[in-house]
């Protein structure tokens, strides 16, 4: 299959776990990836398995909580590619040192905001005037269950996920007739090295879980539906969030 044919797809947080998948897949369905986060080994594996299977992607090193490194990125990728089609806002993710907000770290607070909220609006903001250029595309942001549904002791995370959400919403507003699209995943708990890791040094995480009857989600199935959103079979499509929640 070729969905991507001829797009060019920036994805952010795409060393590991989701980000690094979604880049694998929508490399086979054809566009050229621009693969980004802040770990230059493993973003440099991801580019070399891209390329061992004969795609094409590039790796930039990105901060998406700096302004200078995402617009970087976004020009390399201009440089590289021509144009930019597609943005999926991957980078994020919570930690144990969430909890409840009279006694979550402030760190963590300020740290999930600045990571989920923060680069969200800034990859947004770099990336959708280019976007426009090349004649509309679309945006995906990752967000969250718990930005739909709330969670016991996540409450910085929760707080950053339904930023991204309510973001997700007013994006898709102001730029449908630039032929930008803006939609959201939600996942629940995904099967990444992340999330493994988190249930075994935090058993009471295990209830993210046990909320799920087809328990923890494959990531492949979150970088399927990306490819869908990024592709035109979904031009009548925006301002949308879309729950992969395990059945929860």
């Amino acid at each position: 299959m070729s969905r991507l044919a001829g797009k060019v797809a920036f994805i952010s947080g795409a060393t590991s776990g989701i980000g690094k998948v979604t880049a694998t897949t929508f490399a086979r369905e054809g566009a050229k990836v621009v693969v980004t986060g802040r770990r230059i080994p493993e973003g440099e594996a991801v580019v070399k398995n891209i390329l061992d299977q004969g795609g094409e992607a590039i790796f930039v090193q990105t901060d998406v909580s700096e302004p200078e490194s995402v617009e970087h990125a976004v020009q390399k990728t201009l440089e590289t590619f021509g144009a930019l089609n597609i943005l999926f806002n991957n980078a994020g993710g919570s930690s144990n040192a969430d909890g409840p907000v009279a006694t979550a770290s402030l760190d963590e607070f300020w740290r999930v905001i600045k990571l989920d909220l923060f680069g969200t609006f800034l990859c947004c903001r770099f990336a959708i005037p280019e976007i426009i250029k090349a004649g509309g595309g679309s945006v995906i942001n990752n967000a969250s269950m718990v930005g739909i549904k709330g969670e016991l002791n996540r409450d910085c995370y929760t707080a950053a996920k339904g930023g991204v959400i309510s973001m997700t919403r007013s994006m898709a507003a102001n730029y449908v007739h630039d032929k930008v699209r803006v939609n959201a995943i939600a996942p629940g708990a995904v099967k990444t090295e992340r999330i493994i890791a988190m249930i075994e040094a935090n058993p009471a995480a295990k209830k993210a879980v046990e909320v799920q009857p087809l328990g923890l989600i494959d990531p492949e199935d979150i970088a399927q539906l990306a490819v869908y959103l990024g592709s035109d079979n979904s031009l009548s499509i925006t301002g949308e969030i879309f729950p992969i929640s395990g059945g929860r």
